[in-house]
């Protein structure tokens, strides 16, 4: 009984120091997400906007950053796709309360997105960067991988995961919800089911004035992953950086 009275004691001095010393927490200002875990994430009204997730897609590297990585970006043949399955990059994750990857990218590329209880988009307009194309209804914009699934499984992430110390499709998980870097973006669903998983030699945006962007943004999440590219990917994202400004 002493022992059981001493730890609650303990708790209770250990609770309110805690409480006086550490800032308050905010359920509404969420710095980055955990592609792991789900972070307690306050509900909001229906009708209200998404104020939890990051507000704008991030940007990649500048040009001259860029080179360097793709410099530094192993050129090798495309791996065989024999044992790929989408499966094995489990998406959408929930990364904030109720709220999926997907729809975090919606009402984080859109303007003026309203969201019911469960997150789902219920207004807004989105604008696809790959083809200028307008939306006003969420069923039509597709969420891409700039880098598809597939592409990645051929340049190297069907040699992830054989860490037994963590837990299975660990990183490809953490590949197919990257909301940090510039691997996921809302775009027409026209321009992303075109795409489907081509590299830059086989697809690159219809819009050229997006394809600087595009360039370094596939570049830099290669990079990040340490996934190979081909030798005509190599010729056509360096082609691509050359639409940038200097």
């Amino acid at each position: 009984m002493l022992t059981n009275a001493w730890w609650r004691r303990v708790a209770t001095t250990t609770a309110l120091i805690l409480a006086a010393v550490l800032p308050n927490a905010s359920t509404t200002a969420i710095a980055a997400p955990d592609p792991y875990a789900t972070p307690a994430s306050a509900l909001r009204p229906a009708g209200t906007a998404f104020d939890a997730a990051p507000l704008k897609l991030p940007e990649p590297p500048p040009v001259g950053e860029v080179r360097t990585e793709l410099a530094e970006l192993h050129v090798a043949p495309p791996h065989s796709m024999e044992g790929y399955s989408r499966a094995k990059f489990p998406h959408w994750i929930k990364q904030y309360g109720e709220c999926d990857t997907r729809e975090v990218v919606l009402a984080r590329d859109g303007e003026d997105v309203k969201q019911d209880e469960k997150c789902r988009a219920i207004s807004g307009r989105w604008t696809s960067e790959y083809d200028g194309k307008e939306f006003t209804e969420a069923r039509q914009v597709d969420i891409d991988h700039v880098v598809p699934l597939a592409n990645a499984w051929r340049s190297g992430a069907d040699e992830w995961d054989n860490d037994p110390s963590k837990p299975r499709n660990f990183e490809r998980r953490k590949f197919a919800n990257d909301l940090v870097h510039s691997q996921l973006i809302a775009v027409s669903a026209a321009s992303n089911r075109s795409k489907g998983d081509q590299s830059p030699d086989q697809w690159a945006p219809p819009l050229k004035t997006y394809w600087c962007t595009y360039a370094r943004a596939w570049t830099d999440v290669k990079h990040l992953y340490h996934l190979n590219i081909t030798a005509p990917e190599k010729v056509k994202l360096t082609e691509m950086l050359d639409t940038c400004e200097p």
